[in-house]
């Protein structure tokens, strides 16, 4: 099935030389510290917070309007501190979802209203069901399907994962297309 193009306003977008496509209305804290490696799209209201420690997402990612990517953090005797982010290549995250993850893996797709707990480790080829909750330090085989609050493997993914996720992101890329004046 072919997917529907999804209608941006051009004026909206600033777009990279190496092809992101960044709402304006998006919060991007500590951009110094926020590495977009190419062909993502991060939609409006959405938040990465590169202020509190490093943020690199893989090529062809999918970061969906007003989700939160957040570095982890883990509390000290003496403090709190925060560690990196990195998302794999071909990731989506819907709408709504708030991730707090360590490492988000490659091929993976986070549905909307998801909430990530802190420091999760989300292994390659993995789903992650609309409206689940991961508990802090969670950690989610590759190849599974988590759904629920917390959530728990509900089932697995077929092996054909990763191709379904490279063809799910190439596509919403390719039909993310500014809209035409008439």
């Amino acid at each position: 099935m072919e997917m529907q193009d999804i209608n941006y306003n051009k004026s909206e977008y600033v777009e990279t030389a190496s092809g992101n496509k960044v709402s304006r209305q998006t919060v991007l804290c500590g951009s110094q510290n926020i590495v977009l490696q190419g062909k993502v799209i991060v939609q409006s209201d959405a938040i990465i917070r590169g202020d509190l420690a490093n943020v690199r997402t893989g090529r062809y990612c999918i970061i969906s309007k007003e989700a939160v990517i957040r570095p982890p953090y883990k509390k000290f005797s003496k403090g709190v501190a925060f560690f990196p982010l990195t998302m794999g290549d071909h990731v989506f995250v819907g709408e709504r979802s708030i991730v707090n993850a360590a490492v988000v893996g490659s091929y993976v797709y986070i549905g909307k209203n998801v909430v990530i707990g802190r420091r999760c480790v989300l292994k390659d080829c993995c789903v992650i069901e609309d409206d689940t909750i991961l508990a802090p330090e969670t950690v989610v085989p590759p190849f599974t399907k988590y759904s629920g609050s917390p959530g728990m493997q509900i089932g697995e993914v077929p092996e054909c994962q990763q191709d379904l996720m490279i063809d799910f992101t190439r596509s919403y890329y390719q039909h993310f297309v500014p809209t035409k004046i008439i």
